[in-house]
């Protein structure tokens, strides 16, 4: 049987699920040692760090450092905390756990950005992840497993067993017969929902390749608007936390009122059933508003891929904008980076070219004659300069159309040296 690795097409699927009672314990408890593991690794390469500080041959530090040296090993861990031999554990979700912490390695290694991997905080959310284990039945010449779609509305995961499901996957697995599944997420959210995110790949094609629309376009993101082309089209920008934060403000101010008065009374937080439903209540508002952003740029982004062959955009520097303090809440709000990632992994799901182009001066350059504004003796366009007209052709503008052109047309020179 291929790997994963090996298939040539491969899609990413996020399903709900809803587990029984025992089958929810079940996830928890996974979830639990996913990140204890996670933690006792990180506890044993801190200590053994700063053991192998010392220089000095002490019989007692070096005992240490080969015990935990020891302890670091795949079989030794489960021997040295016996509550891992549990057999409601999956053993998948502790070999992942234990990959990804030397993939958190590896990332800090290549990048040195986030930091050297730090310890898991418990909170509401938990997640495992896990493998199936696949076998050929030979009279039927088929590949069995413990991880596979029983119908369109149920699923089999390791240790869980039988689970409904409910999500956008009919349309896969009712015309695919040769999936292989590879990693599997489960995942429980801030909200008490479940829910299971699947790996899946193939040597067929997921979905049919697009016709060929002889379309271009350039697309300039702006926090005036969501975004405007270079053939004139502008999207309003839906301003879905701005809507709602109002209504999220009430909910947050009885949470911390009801925090308040569980930490007085001296009861957990956990335990305390008014706390418990606000902060439910708070995670669905929140999810509410990541829904509705997350489908508003699905859509867009669908759009754009299903009527043009090529689609440049601005590579544009999310982290940093978010630094000016008087336009960070409406950067964060409109989505720009998940707009982008979207575009990209669809423009390589059907095959259509998206490429990215650095912003300078798209905004300050007339498309019609190559002139710059802030050269010689003009001054640049501010931000509430929505239409101008060029000093050297006497072109009229409209601001963000002048920009979807110049970003079109830095796209087009970019494919021609490529």
């Amino acid at each position: 049987m291929k790997k994963m690795s090996d298939l040539t097409y491969h899609y990413g699927l996020k399903m709900r699920i809803y587990p029984s009672s025992q089958q929810k314990k079940i996830i928890d408890l996974n979830g639990n040692i996913a990140r204890t593991v996670y933690n006792k690794m990180v506890a044993i390469d801190q200590e053994l760090h700063q053991l192998k500080q010392i220089k000095l041959p002490i019989d007692s530090i070096l005992l240490r450092i080969k015990e935990l040296e020891k302890r670091k090993q795949p079989s030794y861990l489960a021997n040295h905390y016996r509550y891992l031999l549990n057999p409601l554990i999956d053993s998948q979700a502790i070999a992942n756990a234990k990959q990804n912490y030397q993939k958190a390695w590896k990332m800090f290694r290549k990048v040195h950005r986030t930091g050297t991997p730090k310890f898991h905080k418990k909170g509401y959310r938990l997640s495992y992840q896990t493998n199936g284990h696949y076998k050929k039945d030979d009279e039927l010449s088929v590949y069995t497993g413990n991880l596979c779609f029983l119908n369109n509305k149920h699923i089999k995961l390791p240790k869980l067993g039988r689970l409904r499901i409910a999500g956008s996957h009919r349309r896969i697995i009712d015309h695919k017969k040769d999936i292989r599944i590879g990693t599997v997420t489960v995942s429980k959210d801030s909200a008490d929902r479940y829910f299971v995110s699947m790996q899946l790949g193939s040597d067929t094609p997921f979905v049919s390749k697009l016709a060929k629309t002889n379309s271009q376009i350039g697309i300039d993101l702006n926090t005036e608007n969501f975004l405007t082309t270079s053939e004139g089209q502008v999207i309003d920008n839906p301003r879905y936390y701005r809507m709602i934060k109002g209504r999220l403000a009430k909910a947050q101010r009885t949470l911390s009122r009801r925090q308040r008065r569980a930490k007085k009374e001296k009861r957990s937080l956990r335990n305390s059933k008014n706390y418990q439903k606000q902060r439910r209540l708070v995670a669905k508002i929140h999810d509410k508003i990541r829904n509705q952003r997350n489908n508003f740029l699905n859509v867009n982004s669908t759009r754009l891929i299903n009527n043009h062959d090529l689609i440049v955009a601005e590579n544009l520097r999310s982290k940093n904008m978010l630094k000016n303090h008087a336009l960070a809440l409406s950067i964060s709000d409109v989505g720009w980076h998940s707009f982008l990632q979207k575009l990209a992994y669809k423009a390589d799901l059907y095959q259509r070219t998206f490429i990215v182009v650095h912003p300078k001066n798209t905004t300050q350059t007339c498309h019609d004659c190559g002139f710059i504004m802030g050269s010689g003796n003009t001054e640049k366009l501010a931000l509430k300069d929505r239409e101008w007209t060029c000093p050297a052709c006497q072109t009229h503008h409209i601001r963000d159309v002048n920009a979807a052109k110049n970003i079109l047309s830095k796209g087009l020179k970019q494919l021609e040296k490529a």
